[in-house]
């Protein structure tokens, strides 16, 4: 796997046959920097939470969490550093588990690489949390995958109005869930319980999974074919 990848279990031990999916995390980065990551980089570490919070609502239901460290910090204009990074992770899940659905779920720059590689077979969902979604981004390869868009309206990094119009363009090819939360920052330190939540529960509603009956599980299954945004 990738360079400091971490695979964990969501329900314990057992042969890879009995896998049911895989969710990828993918942390965030900065705009240019070929420097490689670091285990403890800051953008990496605020992964830790989400993915525990994932974890946990997948406990017992075969699902596996992924944690790449991408190897370079920076998206590095046209090269797009990370998304062959991600891509050959998302084959070698592949290659290790079989023919499972893998749900992305991206942090500001790791979210604009999920969802550039969202086309790949194996993706059948996808979340933005904080995206990183400059115009242009395309869209088409989001087709037939569930979508999930989470920007706070207190983000000094990436741009809300950004994300609404990426769902907005993403909403011609398929149906997306659209949220917006109050006071919200980028690095998901305000409201931190809720951003985690949403990811979990994202996660439930993408491997068809009971949802809980909460407000969050709601919102994060009110796919629209319209931008339409619930407020947290």
């Amino acid at each position: 796997m990738t360079s400091g990848e971490t695979l964990s279990r969501a329900r314990g031990g057992g042969p890879a046959a009995d896998v049911t999916g895989v969710v990828v995390v993918v942390h965030g980065g900065q705009s240019v920097s070929t420097e490689a990551t670091s285990a403890f980089q800051l953008a990496v570490l605020r992964m830790v939470p989400v993915v525990y919070a994932i974890r946990h609502t997948l406990q017992g239901t075969g699902a596996v969490v992924c944690r790449p460290r991408l190897l370079v910090r920076g998206w590095n204009g046209e090269q797009a550093s990370p998304v062959p990074d991600l891509s050959r992770t998302l084959d070698r899940i592949g290659a290790k588990f079989g023919q499972v659905p893998i749900v992305l779920v991206g942090h500001s720059m790791g979210a604009r690489a999920a969802f550039r590689v969202a086309g790949h077979p194996a993706v059948s969902a996808v979340a933005g949390l904080a995206p990183w979604l400059p115009p242009g981004e395309p869209v088409a390869q989001l087709a037939g995958r569930r979508v999930l868009l989470v920007h706070g309206n207190a983000d000094g990094i990436t741009r809300p109005d950004e994300t609404w119009a990426y769902a907005e363009r993403a909403c011609a090819v398929t149906g997306a869930a659209v949220i917006e939360i109050r006071g919200g920052d980028h690095p998901m330190l305000r409201r931190a319980s809720l951003w985690h939540d949403i990811a979990a529960e994202f996660t439930r509603s993408a491997l068809q999974l009971p949802a809980h009956e909460t407000d969050v599980a709601a919102a994060v299954s009110r796919t629209s074919a319209n931008p339409s945004r619930t407020v947290l």
